[in-house]
């Protein structure tokens, strides 16, 4: 399920993604959460999985953190290096897939965003994906995890019903061609504890813009240590 030439079309002409480079509000409680943590964002090492045009990455950059962009998109990476260019925020913008081996030595990060990046990748790329994400990660590190959740969310059950993919639980949005995994607690729970501790696990919603219509959806929001 290689989704890189329909995410290059997707930040050509955005109809998922948002343009603004807003940081979420994830990344903006994760930071808070770390900073309770360990004191300090400043120096902490930092890897944003699918970093996308940079929002989070800027984000923790600002505040000192040392940050590593992994994204698949061209495009993504030439907006986020030139905003990186023009603001003086030092980030590292890598091209590769956070569902193959990560070019980083075992535990280099202190913390890992993944903030919806991880729902188009392939069953046996989740898998490396969890993988290399415990062993870059740092003892004691936490990571953020922002996944679709399938429970009570109708679009979800529409979209299985009407464009179903390959994939358990999986679809493709008709907009886009991107496919998407959802997931039950269940689910998230099973993929996880194998290599990290839950610290918490909390589910939220809220109304993403697709192709310029609004649609409610449901997300589990993790906050994990290793």
């Amino acid at each position: 399920m290689s989704q890189k030439n329909r995410w290059e079309r997707e930040y050509q002409d955005p109809k998922l993604v948002a343009k603004s480079f807003e940081p979420t509000k994830d990344a903006k409680d994760f930071a808070r959460f770390l900073k309770k943590e360990r004191g300090t964002l400043a120096g902490l090492q930092v890897l944003d999985l699918g970093s996308g045009i940079g929002k989070n990455a800027h984000f923790f950059a600002e505040r000192d953190a040392f940050v590593t962009g992994i994204e698949i998109s061209d495009t993504a990476l030439i907006a986020a290096r030139t905003r990186a260019k023009k603001t003086d925020v030092r980030v590292l913008y890598q091209k590769g897939n956070i569902g193959a081996a990560l070019p980083f030595p075992d535990n280099s990060f202190d913390a890992i965003l993944d903030v919806l990046s991880s729902n188009s990748l392939s069953e046996e790329e989740r898998a490396v994906y969890i993988r290399e994400s415990s062993r870059v990660l740092k003892s004691s590190g936490y990571m953020l995890v922002k996944a679709l959740a399938k429970d009570g969310d109708k679009n979800a059950r529409v979209l299985l019903q009407k464009f179903p993919a390959q994939e358990k639980d999986a679809y493709t949005l008709p907009q886009t061609g991107i496919t998407e995994r959802v997931f039950s607690e269940i689910d998230l729970r099973t993929l996880y504890d194998a290599h990290f501790t839950i610290v918490s696990l909390k589910k939220t919603s809220h109304y993403p813009r697709i192709a310029h219509r609004l649609y409610k959806r449901n997300y589990f929001i993790l906050v994990l240590k290793k």
